[in-house]
């Protein structure tokens, strides 16, 4: 009789001359994590990791395009909250529909943004959308996740926290 496989946070290591053997360990985040977008002028934003989405979203409002090309829009970082807005301009990788979790189809910008998430910075395609509404003003989704991430679904900020009196701004105190 075999036995069943054994699960840890600790990823396995490949043989070695493998076809992963240059492939470096998954990075470990929980269901929620706090992500850094420093090129945008955003120190920090808490972020929940959606397997379940394939592309990244951010809360965006006042978008305003030159006719395609680039984007101007603005960020409220705080969850709850419309204080510190970020003005912020990149430029238009695509415009597409995208179904949101409750069925809604909608056009977005989609922008190319470096994340710093869990010690790591990787390039994510991130559509633009109100999240006012939502508990998270950022997802982050399978194809940035798929650079190397492992996601423990029964976990919060593996990938570390920002100082105390950032996480109380968070929150409006």
């Amino acid at each position: 009789m075999t036995q069943p496989p054994s699960y840890t946070s600790a990823p396995q290591s490949a043989p070695p001359g493998g076809p992963d053997a240059d492939r470096p360990a998954p990075t470990l985040v929980g269901w929620r994590e706090w992500v850094r977008l420093p090129d945008l002028g955003v120190p920090w934003v808490k972020a929940k990791i959606d397997t379940g989405a394939r592309t990244s979203s951010l809360h965006a409002f006042d978008l305003d395009d030159d006719g395609g090309r680039r984007v101007r829009f603005s960020i409220h970082p705080w969850q709850g909250s419309d204080e510190d807005p970020t003005q912020v301009e990149l430029d238009v990788l695509d415009l597409r529909e995208v179904r949101s979790s409750s069925g809604h189809v909608e056009e977005r910008y989609v922008v190319m943004i470096d994340l710093h998430l869990a010690g790591r910075v990787v390039p994510a395609e991130v559509t633009l959308t109100r999240r006012d509404e939502m508990g998270f003003r950022m997802l982050v989704g399978r194809e940035a996740l798929a650079q190397g991430f492992l996601v423990d679904s029964s976990a919060s900020y593996l990938g570390g926290r920002p100082p105390v009196r950032v996480r109380r701004r968070n929150r409006g105190r």
